[in-house]
């Protein structure tokens, strides 16, 4: 009860406009943004956890394995790339794959909590769904901070983007179209904020199915598979390593948040002045320039003031 007197007290301080169409926004998306998360890299980013990346790579490989095993579709690239995105995405608002990292007692998450998060504070008619439900979990992988909702983004946005590309043959149109979902119902539209590291994440998925039967000079490795006979023969393992750097990481590739939500944000980012002091190696990347250009035809938006090395440097007392 107390809780929910507390929201109407909030929305009491708001003209009715702007309350209808918050009120609009949650009856048209409540049903699919029933497991929605945002992401917290900055609460607890000092305490030590262990790194996922053999974990969650056994996780992928032993799942191509089985659905290679079990081929009887031809040669079909295609339709491969199909049954990889029904094991490991999925049509929900959380994928299978981010769902297993969720739950699993195997991986450790930063410990945060609603209310020691750095949305706490932030008014709900500014914070919308993250608000309402939550943020999700972050974990490490490849020595990266990463919030879970970034492997669903990796495997279902991923094989959009790599079905755009098969359909078009160009991969900027592909990657506009990706950069165009962040701005609406996937990101910006009900969050107020438009994630960079998404939008890498989506990129990082379709050249990982591109990998699955493709050479990619970006890898230097050879295609995962190879048709024998019309079966998939593996030739390498799959590994986060090739995919996950730091511009997965929403503190150092900072997000875009729209005029609503942004005062109230980096307000909130001050909170963690004193863990940057202590620990300034945790928030900066000495491969920001490179990430920078290799990503930036993919529609980052320009927030490099906005990394936390940078804004909370110029903004911390010292």
């Amino acid at each position: 009860m107390g809780r929910h007197a507390d929201v109407a007290s909030e929305f009491s301080r708001y003209p009715s406009g702007v309350i209808k169409s918050f009120v609009t926004l949650c009856v048209v998306f409540t049903v699919a943004l029933a497991h929605a998360y945002e992401t917290d890299p900055y609460t607890n980013r000092h305490i030590p956890i262990a790194d996922s990346t053999d974990r969650m790579d056994e996780r992928v490989n032993t799942t191509l394995a089985e659905i290679a095993e079990n081929w009887k579709r031809g040669e079909d690239e295609r339709a491969f790339v199909r049954a990889v995105y029904n094991r490991l995405g999925g049509r929900h608002w959380v994928d299978k794959f981010e769902r297993w990292v969720i739950d699993s007692l195997d991986i450790e998450k930063l410990e945060n909590s609603r209310k020691k998060s750095v949305y706490n504070g932030v008014p709900l008619y500014a914070n919308r769904v993250a608000g309402i439900f939550g943020f999700g979990p972050t974990v490490k992988v490849a020595g990266v901070f990463v919030g879970t909702d970034k492997f669903g983004h990796f495997f279902s946005q991923g094989r959009k983007f790599y079905d755009r590309y098969v359909r078009t043959g160009d991969e900027a149109e592909a990657a506009r179209r990706s950069a165009y979902t962040e701005s609406a119902i996937f990101g910006q539209l009900t969050t107020g904020i438009y994630s960079n590291a998404d939008v890498v994440a989506n990129f990082e998925g379709y050249r990982f199915y591109r990998s699955l039967f493709n050479d990619n000079p970006n890898f230097q490795k050879p295609p995962i598979f190879v048709w024998r006979g019309g079966k998939p023969e593996q030739r390498r393992a799959f590994t986060w390593n090739d995919h996950v750097n730091d511009f997965w990481d929403e503190a150092i590739n900072a997000n875009h948040s729209d005029r609503i939500l942004r005062p109230h944000l980096l307000r909130q980012v001050l909170k963690y002045c004193r863990q940057y002091r202590e620990f300034p190696g945790l928030y900066t990347s000495d491969q920001f320039e490179v990430l920078w250009a290799r990503y930036l035809h993919i529609g980052l938006k320009d927030t490099r003031e906005l990394s936390a090395a940078t804004y909370l440097g110029n903004h911390c007392p010292p």
